[in-house]
């Protein structure tokens, strides 16, 4: 690699975007670590991340088709209210129509709000959320997050939300 001319990439350490509400009751766990799926839509696995721009920080939620392991619905926001899951889950419905799609997450509060059960009841989507603190219950969407701050987020320097908005889009 030195000889080459290439340097690993070491990961950033920041700050937790998974805040639990104690008061929330979390979905069952319908995945138990069964990340695949032998079609599509039949499972949705749902994540959050943030990126660091001059303005603070913009936050991306994606919703990722496990069959095809494409993201199917995405939403950008300068904040982690319920509204951020909300747009990438009716990303996911307009262009799927469909009912019955399992919805995994983890159980950060905009995913265990009132807001978001009900939408998903409507939808006919079955929520799944799994264990506290495990992110091996949620490795594909980790995986992906992974992928796109290596690459990007982390090799990046973006002076607002509205550049940074622009480059994941791209």
């Amino acid at each position: 690699m030195r000889e080459a001319g290439f340097a690993g990439v070491s990961r950033r350490k920041g700050p937790r975007t998974t805040r639990r509400d104690p008061q929330a009751c979390p979905a069952p766990d319908l995945v138990n670590r069964r990340l695949t799926a032998d079609a599509p839509d039949r499972l949705w696995l749902a994540d959050i991340t943030y990126v660091p721009t001059g303005q603070g920080f913009l936050y991306l939620a994606i919703v990722l088709d496990a069959f095809s392991r494409r993201i199917v619905g995405w939403s950008m926001a300068s904040n982690l209210r319920t509204d951020l899951v909300l747009g990438a889950l009716e990303m996911a419905l307009s262009q799927r129509r469909l009912r019955g799609v399992v919805h995994h997450s983890d159980r950060g509060s905009q995913y265990t709000s009132l807001a978001f059960s009900t939408r998903c009841r409507e939808a006919g989507v079955l929520p799944s959320m799994g264990k506290a603190g495990d992110c091996f219950d949620n490795a594909m969407a980790e995986s992906f997050f992974a992928s796109l701050e290596c690459e990007l987020i982390d090799r990046t320097t973006f002076r607002d939300r509205g550049h940074a908005r622009r480059e994941l889009f791209r």
